[in-house]
């Protein structure tokens, strides 16, 4: 390839953050024979689709965390980044370790609250353990409330009926409308109506007013909540689905000029971040006008590193299209609803082509590893 290989011998590529859309970066830039590196602060990847379903059935947690070493081997390094140096080209791990960098691609993600997020410095096995730890609090719990009625907290509140039809549970938000804004209205109206089927009890257009002072995650029997309208319940265990966050920590002082609004770093359509040629920011961190999903992570990644690589040889950047909103809700291993470029699907066909298994299959099949 002449002048083009020995470009592409003098590259390192520094993926930050090993979410979706990291490990999708990682495993093409592997398959495009290019050096890597990838850093995550965890030791496994997190599959956390299935998150929720984990905090409902005892065991199942095992099969959503995947170990990083066993499929990218030394090109794995477990840290927190605290900064980025785009003068030095090297990013800056909290035990002050540096790792350089040609090209960096930035996957940090979003964070919130466990269960449906675990962003933290841990063993996998720790964070089953405490996946399996509040499966134990959802067993003691006659009563359960979900705060919070976007995607997250729908499927919450009906992997627990599911699992546990005899339970309480009931499922507040601040908003009249359930799930993600981005689904249809048909598909949201559907999913209200499975939760209806499955007995749990809507309080919508009303929020916590002391939600700072509850506990949660844990069963403490009738602990009494309010409402800023005043309605007053009691219930055993508070489960928290609102609050996601872009995950700004690693970048923000470095990369100030390039950050909108939320965090989130702003890209051109080659998902270049603005003011550089070799940073690119991918899935959730990166400021795309598209709902935050695995999907799109993988989406960006693909054209990332295939950016990367048309830079080195000289040719035209592919640039990245949004197109029109294809997105899965698992209501229970049973039941589900979404869409499809807009077109409302079936409940049969969304349960069985996701709300089954939670796309497991496809996690460990593309990390080459075997489920246990």
């Amino acid at each position: 390839m002449g002048g083009g290989a020995s470009a592409l011998e003098d590259v390192h590529v520094l993926v930050v953050g090993g979410g979706f859309g990291g490990v999708a970066a990682a495993q093409q830039l592997q398959s495009a024979g290019l050096s890597f590196t990838l850093v995550d602060m965890r030791d496994a990847f997190h599959h956390n689709v299935a998150a929720l379903r984990a905090s409902v059935q005892q065991g199942f947690a095992q099969r959503t965390f995947i170990p990083y070493a066993q499929t990218f081997g030394q090109r794995f390094v477990q840290g927190r980044v605290v900064r980025v140096d785009t003068e030095r080209q090297t990013v800056v791990l909290e035990d002050r370790t540096e790792l350089q960098y040609s090209h960096l691609l930035l996957c940090t993600g979003t964070d919130g609250p466990f269960p449906g997020k675990f962003n933290t410095v841990a063993s996998y096995q720790t964070a089953v353990q405490r996946y399996d730890d509040l499966v134990k609090e959802v067993q003691e719990a006659e009563s359960v409330l979900v705060v919070g009625g976007g995607s997250t907290g729908v499927e919450m509140a009906a992997e627990i009926k599911t699992e546990y039809p005899d339970k309480k549970v009931v499922l507040l938000h601040a908003r009249i409308g359930l799930a993600d804004p981005e689904l249809t209205p048909s598909v949201r109206r559907e999913a209200k109506q499975v939760l209806l089927e499955k007995r749990v009890q809507l309080l919508l257009g009303q929020k916590v007013s002391n939600l700072s002072q509850l506990p949660v995650n844990v069963t403490r029997r009738n602990t009494q909540v309010t409402t800023d309208k005043g309605t007053k319940l009691n219930t055993d265990l508070i489960l928290c689905c609102t609050g996601s966050r872009v995950n700004s920590d690693a970048y923000a002082a470095s990369l100030s000029g390039s950050l909108a609004e939320d965090g989130a770093l702003k890209v051109n359509q080659h998902l270049q971040v603005q003011g550089f040629s070799n940073v690119y920011a991918v899935g959730d961190c990166a400021n795309v006008d598209e709902p935050k999903m695995a999907y799109h992570a993988a989406l960006h990644a693909a054209v990332a590193v295939g950016n990367i690589v048309n830079s080195l040889r000289g040719k035209e950047l592919t640039s990245y299209h949004t197109g029109n909103v294809t997105m899965l809700l698992a209501l229970g291993r049973d039941d589900g609803v979404g869409q499809f470029a807009g077109v409302r699907l079936p409940r049969l066909l969304v349960a069985l082509g996701k709300s089954r298994d939670l796309l497991l299959w496809k996690s460990w099949r593309e990390m080459k590893q075997r489920q246990p």
